[in-house]
Formats: structure tokens, sequence, C-alpha cells
């Protein structure tokens, strides 16, 4: 045999311990239908097995679909019966063994409630945690010739997501000049939380407060309460309705104005639609006067965000319409508001 041969054997050798290395490596997933994936166990949370993979990027199981699993590394894991060990994870009868510092520990794959990377957090006490999230935005538009128009607009919303609840605090202030003269001077802050007490019943508050001054309301506040009921709940769709109760209050700064100060009902629509990158978010609510059901206030938004390069910034383009059945005298019932506005995004992003 010569040097030349020799050499090739060891590097063909060498070559297979690499592949053997790099295939030991790796954690294997395999199902009940014979597919086998190879990649990097991320986590189980929720039925699903998360894995990254270098051919196909992050890749989702269903856990109920999988009969094996197999790591390379030590990983926490927490059976239904609330065993948590912390261990490598190989194939055994029934299921799998988790050769942890106190002996193996076997059981079903079905039977495992969640598995994170050694050294990180259980998903459940993550996901069971409030997370907060920030949105500010600008949206400004001119024009010049026949009429000139500026009109700016200023937003911030913040918003803590909790497993069960939801808590939004917003702000927005909006003025437009058109020909030397002021068409919208208009600023709103307003707090809305839910709570599901069930999977689909929700109950709720929200109060609303501020000042039009082109339409004369030097202040006013809508405050309500009541029952939320998801018609739609889905990963990537929500359909909400609600029905409760409020109180309106209007203070006008015009000459011989009347303030309103009733209590009344509150109806109310709230539906988002997540596609794969964008959002698509429509709300609607309704609030009459017991004392008098057609004096009433429609508030009603539309829009569609549309990620930018950036994952810290959006574009949000939509219509906002607000209906006052009884306005002060020379002043629109229907007032709407198109914007196109460059939104900051930081803080918590829940999966789309």
């Amino acid at each position: 045999m010569t040097t030349k041969t020799i050499a090739l054997l060891l590097r063909a050798g060498y070559c297979a311990a690499a592949l053997c290395a790099l295939r030991l490596s790796a954690d294997v997933v395999e199902t009940s239908n014979g597919a086998r994936i190879v990649g990097k166990i991320k986590s189980i949370h929720g039925g699903v097995i998360s894995l990254s993979t270098d051919y196909a990027g992050d890749v989702e199981v269903k856990q109920a679909l999988v009969t094996s699993i197999t790591t390379d590394q030590p990983v926490a894991v927490r059976t239904a019966d609330g065993v948590r060990v912390t261990g490598i994870i190989s194939p055994s009868q029934g299921g799998v063994a988790v050769a942890g510092p106190g002996g193996a520990v076997g059981t079903p794959v079905g039977r495992i409630s969640a598995l994170w990377l050694a050294g990180e957090e259980d998903p459940d006490v993550v996901a069971a945690r409030r997370k907060w999230s920030y949105e500010a935005g600008v949206d400004i538009n001119g024009q010049t010739g026949t009429n000139h128009q500026l009109s700016t607009d200023y937003g911030f919303k913040a918003t803590l997501t909790g497993p069960n609840d939801l808590l939004k605090l917003y702000t927005d202030y909006n003025r437009q000049e058109t020909d030397g003269q002021v068409s919208a001077d208009q600023f709103k802050a307003g707090v809305d939380y839910s709570d599901n007490f069930t999977e689909l019943e929700s109950w709720y508050v929200k109060d609303e407060a501020g000042f039009d001054r082109v339409n004369d309301i030097l202040f006013y506040d809508i405050a309500a309460g009541g029952l939320g009921y998801d018609l739609i709940k889905r990963k990537d769709e929500t359909l909400t309705g609600r029905v409760g109760l409020s109180y309106r209050y209007d203070e006008y700064s015009g000459p011989g104005a009347r303030d309103l100060s009733e209590p009344g009902a509150d109806f109310g629509v709230q539906y988002t639609r997540q596609f794969r990158s964008s959002l698509l978010a429509d709300t609607l609510s309704f609030d009459p006067t017991f004392q008098d059901p057609a004096n009433f206030v429609i508030s009603h938004e539309l829009r569609y965000d549309i990620p930018l390069v950036s994952p810290y910034w959006k574009l949000s383009v939509g219509m906002s319409n607000n209906y006052n059945s009884r306005p002060v005298d020379g002043v629109d019932k229907l007032d709407t508001l198109y914007f196109a506005r460059l939104v900051l995004t930081w803080g918590f992003k829940p999966a789309p």
C-alpha cells in the first residue's frame, strides 16, 4: 500500500468521523407517519414542538404526532404529573427516557407538558408573565396650490399583555389647518382593560377623555363597562362583541350650548386578522344615551399595519370616523380622518 493510498484512506476516515459527529450532534424528532426531522429542539409548549433546522429554518410539529425524541445535550423536561428533570433524552419502549442526575425517567412523548433548553426559563412561567409593548407614531401631511393644508397627528400606545387579560393605554393628538384656518384640533387619552374569565367570555372596563375645539367640545368623557364574547378566536384571527353600560359627559364651550351628562348603553365590535407579516384591525363602538337613544356617538377605526425593513418600524394606514348625532350648529355630524403613519414599536412582540 503506497503512501498516497494511506493518506487518501486517512482523509476518508476523517471525513466519515466528522459526518458522524455532525449527525450525533443534532436532535432528532420522529413522527407516527415515519418522518424524521433532524435539527435542534428549542421547546415543547402548548402541544407544539419547535425546532431549528439548517435546511428549513424554524419548524413546528404537533406533539400528538411525535413518537420519539432524541437530544444530544441536556434539556429541562416537565411531565404531566409535575415531575421535572434535566438530562439527555433518548428513545425508550413506549416513549422516551430522560437521563438525569438521579437516574432515568421514562415517559410517553404525549405526557411531556413542557421542554426547554437547560438554563432557560420554563415556557409556562414566561407565558404567564405579563409583558409590555409600546408604539409611538407620527403623521404629517401637507398640500399647496389651490388650497394650503397642513395636518399633523401624534399618537402613543402602551399594551400590557397577559395570558388571559389585556390592558391598553393610548393617547392621540390631531391638528389640521386649511387656508390659515384651524379645521381640526382634537386630543384624546384612554384606557381599555379586558379579562377572559372563560375561554370565550370576558368582562371589560374602558374610559376615554379629551377635547375637540373645532366642534366646541371643551371636554368629553365616555366611561363604560360590560361583558364581551369571542365570536371568533383563533391564533391569527379574533372577533369580539361587547355589550355594557356607559356614562357620557360633554362640556361645550359655545354660547347657549347645554352640557350633556347622561347614562347610556355601550356596544362594540373588535376584529383583528394577522397575516404572515401584516395586521388588519377594525374597531367600532356605539354609545346611545338612555334618555334619548337618538343622541349617540359612534367611534370607528380601520387600520392596516405593514412592517418595514427594520423590526422596530411599521407603516400604519387607515381611517378613523367619529359620528355625533347631535353636533353643535355649523358642524358636520361625521368627522373622518385618513392617515398613513410611521410607527416605532418596541417591547414584547406576540408571535403571529
